[in-house]
């Protein structure tokens, strides 16, 4: 009896310790080339547009276990701010983001990194009274290590109806 409870006792024992190494393989699992894929635009940012005029300040950090990119916008009149949560979703193989800014507006993006290396997201379909059109923002790596945010409108046919915001990051 006592060498059954001494077996019971060592495999119960081995069996956490098993448990315990399994665990520690994989000690960050967000910290994957993919879930890296758009740190570049991790910082705090002063924004202009593209006349150099300052626009407005941007802060984005990694967060949960390098899980979510959190972005946290303000604009230089203060009257237009924001927040969006960026993440790298595995079970699809694609980046998305929720924005939800103070006025209540809230977009949802999809997409992933293009040849180039820029992050390329892109809303569903949207149906209006004006006609059918999507939503995508690029954000492109600069040489000088600054990055710039272009949101398009565009058509069903992927044509570009106009430009609503591009800015340049600069870092603080």
């Amino acid at each position: 009896m006592k060498s059954k409870l001494i077996n019971l006792t060592l495999l119960i024992l081995l069996m956490n310790f098993n448990y315990l190494l399994a665990q520690n393989n994989n000690p960050c699992s967000c910290c994957t080339e993919n879930y890296g894929a758009f740190d570049f635009w991790i910082g705090d940012w002063t924004v202009t547009n593209t006349e150099g005029k300052t626009i407005g300040a941007n802060k984005i950090v990694k967060m949960q276990n390098g899980c979510v990119l959190q972005e946290n916008w303000i604009a230089s009149n203060k009257t237009n701010t924001g927040t969006s949560y960026n993440f790298f979703d595995a079970s699809d193989g694609t980046w998305n983001q929720v924005w939800v800014s103070n006025t209540g507006y809230v977009l949802r993006l999809k997409g992933n990194i293009n040849a180039d290396g820029s992050m390329v997201l892109r809303s569903k379909l949207v149906e209006s009274t004006n006609g059918n059109y999507y939503n995508q923002i690029t954000w492109s790596k600069n040489d000088d290590g600054s990055v710039t945010q272009r949101w398009v409108i565009l058509n069903e046919e992927d044509e570009i109806i106009r430009t609503d915001f591009e800015g340049i990051y600069k870092k603080m």
